[in-house]
């Protein structure tokens, strides 16, 4: 499995987008990685495409017609589950 580091993600948002980062890199790896086994995948930086960029995961079938179907959205709101999860001590 290829898993995300902090410092990936913020170079693939940078290279992706020029907007500032507003979340913490560390807890959104995580998030995607802990994501990328609950769904047995192999590529944790597809869900960080999938979270930030609304890009497709074919093989998850995320997406029909470009627009998120029920597992896609089900996928998001687990990524956002793992990284809020985080931020509550």
């Amino acid at each position: 499995m290829i898993k995300l580091t902090s410092k990936e993600v913020k170079k693939y948002l940078k290279w992706r987008t020029d907007e500032p980062i507003k979340h913490d890199t560390e807890m959104l790896a995580n998030a995607c990685n802990t994501a990328a086994i609950e769904f047995g995948h192999d590529n944790a930086k597809d869900f960080l495409k999938l979270v930030c960029f609304n890009d497709a995961i074919p093989s998850l079938h995320t997406h029909s017609y470009s627009f998120n179907t029920a597992a896609g959205r089900h996928i998001i709101n687990r990524i956002k589950h793992y990284y809020y999860e985080q931020t509550e001590y």
